[in-house]
């Protein structure tokens, strides 16, 4: 039994709150920093809010203050998904407690967990692709997109993606490196690791004719820019791939930011960057790639759900040509 948890320095009075400010630190050891921050922010916001409001010790914490706490949740407009994540930290810490003696038993587990929302993701058909490439040539996101629509890959995966990943002379990418940002302390931070979010998204891809001229004109402008800038360039970031002009890292926010602006400003429909993963998968379908295929592709453990043009849902764990999968068949 942890320090915290003995009984003779355990407060019998301490209210759920200020335990579960315990608990998030105790733990934080063996959380990702993502994780613990993301859990950090959940804590200090909605569940501090109304903990604060609904002041209850842990002891005499019951399955109809944490219910009361989703329906205010869910009637403030949050998705089931988004409550579910609060639900997750609340049982995790109360099954923390009760596994340490500190309740006879973990209220969260009465409780009625919200059921997901189903969710079908948009994309673009090959046409609205082409367009989206070609508007975008002199848009610093360029690159970023290409290699988003053509590979499928996640944010933190194409912001990730290192020099080192790329094999010019055996024409392939591996996917292998991540970027996210997290905040820290009021300060936003960028993380860069040297894992993807599952051992399937770890993946060896082939290189397409266009990709190689795409990542050989950003080699050429990333040597460009540094003579251009001399002191002042950036060379935190020399071995990744997506760089600003200046050779800092694109951000995670800011794709998510100025991905909208470029598709209103180019007259192109509104879908969200990831959508660009569900554009991938939905014309490799269309092409009938086996989904396992497709699986592998994407970097999925599991399968989910698309939606191809036609409007019928296949189930899969969601580039243009069949050739592109020679590494794969």
């Amino acid at each position: 039994m942890h320090a915290m948890d003995s009984r003779k320095n355990y407060d019998e009075n301490i209210l759920y709150f200020d335990y579960l400010k315990l608990w998030i630190e105790k733990v934080k050891s063996n959380l990702e920093l993502t994780t613990y921050t993301s859990h950090l922010q959940m804590i200090n916001s909605r569940i501090k809010n109304y903990f604060t409001l609904n002041p209850v010790k842990l002891l005499e914490l019951e399955p109809i203050y944490i219910q009361n706490f989703y329906d205010i949740l869910l009637a403030d407009g949050l998705k089931p998904t988004t409550v579910i994540r609060y639900h997750a930290i609340i049982r995790k810490s109360l099954d923390y407690a009760f596994k340490n003696d500190l309740i006879v038993n973990n209220p969260a587990d009465k409780v009625k967990r919200p059921k997901k929302n189903i969710f079908v993701g948009s994309f673009y058909s090959e046409n609205e692709l082409n367009t989206l490439f070609e508007k975008s040539r002199n848009d610093p996101l360029h690159l970023v997109i290409l290699l988003t629509a053509f590979y499928g890959l996640r944010r933190s995966e194409v912001l990730g993606l290192k020099w080192s990943a790329i094999d010019f002379e055996n024409k392939t990418i591996t996917i292998k490196h991540t970027i996210v940002e997290v905040k820290i302390k009021g300060t936003n931070r960028i993380l860069g690791k040297d894992r993807t979010k599952t051992n399937a998204s770890h993946r060896t891809l082939p290189l397409t004719d266009e990709i190689i001229i795409a990542l050989e004109n950003a080699k050429k402008q990333q040597k460009y820019y540094k003579k251009k800038f001399k002191k002042s360039y950036n060379t935190k970031y020399e071995e990744y791939v997506c760089l600003n002009p200046d050779g800092s890292i694109i951000k995670p926010d800011y794709v998510t930011r100025h991905f909208p602006l470029l598709l209103k400003n180019s007259g192109l429909r509104h879908i969200r960057f990831h959508d660009l993963r569900h554009s991938c998968a939905s014309l490799l379908l269309a092409r009938n790639v086996s989904m396992k295929a497709i699986q592998e592709w994407l970097g999925h453990a599991h399968y989910f759900r698309v939606r191809t043009h036609n409007q019928t849902v296949h189930t899969l764990k969601s580039p243009f040509h069949h050739s592109y999968f020679y590494i794969l068949n």
